[in-house]
């Protein structure tokens, strides 16, 4: 196992705080049954560097203590995000894989979420969920990251 130094743990924070600020900065999108949460997008950079597992537990974790629903979020919002990013970790093979994670838990445990918050219909619920996930993370953050993967001095930073 790794040692933590600084700057190990300042990159993990800076990507928490950044995960934080973006989800806050477009919250009327990032909470309720259709999910637009554009942070989530970083959910990849597990795929290269398991460090930012921590990232996004952390900035999740920060950011559900203002969603609307933030008796549910906190832990169980928190709770997919880590569950997602840890098997991404272990199971993603490729980019398109890893990226079907979060849509796929992140749909299930927030679908169940909305429902006991608010008893909205649970099937729907998880379809809205996993759609809004699919959207940012598989259909925009793949391609990005796919362009990234070819600046070296990017690929460098995120893997150190």
């Amino acid at each position: 196992m790794r040692k933590f130094s600084t700057k190990r743990i300042a990159r993990i924070a800076i990507v928490a705080a950044l995960y934080f600020a973006i989800t806050i900065a477009v919250a009327p999108i990032a909470f309720g049954q259709v999910q637009f949460r554009v942070s989530e997008i970083l959910v990849l950079l597990c795929f290269y560097n398991k460090d930012y597992c921590y990232s996004m537990g952390l900035g999740c974790l920060l950011a559900n203590f203002f969603s609307p629903m933030w008796t549910f979020d906190v832990p169980f919002g928190t709770l997919a995000t880590v569950i997602a990013v840890v098997l991404m970790v272990f199971w993603g093979k490729n980019l398109l894989i890893a990226s079907l994670f979060p849509v796929i838990v992140n749909g299930i445990i927030v679908g169940l979420e909305l429902y006991a918050a608010f008893g909205l219909p649970i099937l729907m619920s998880m379809v809205s969920v996993a759609f809004g996930e699919l959207v940012v993370v598989t259909i925009v953050g793949v391609p990005v990251f796919k362009l990234l993967e070819k600046n070296q001095t990017f690929m460098k930073l995120i893997r150190e």
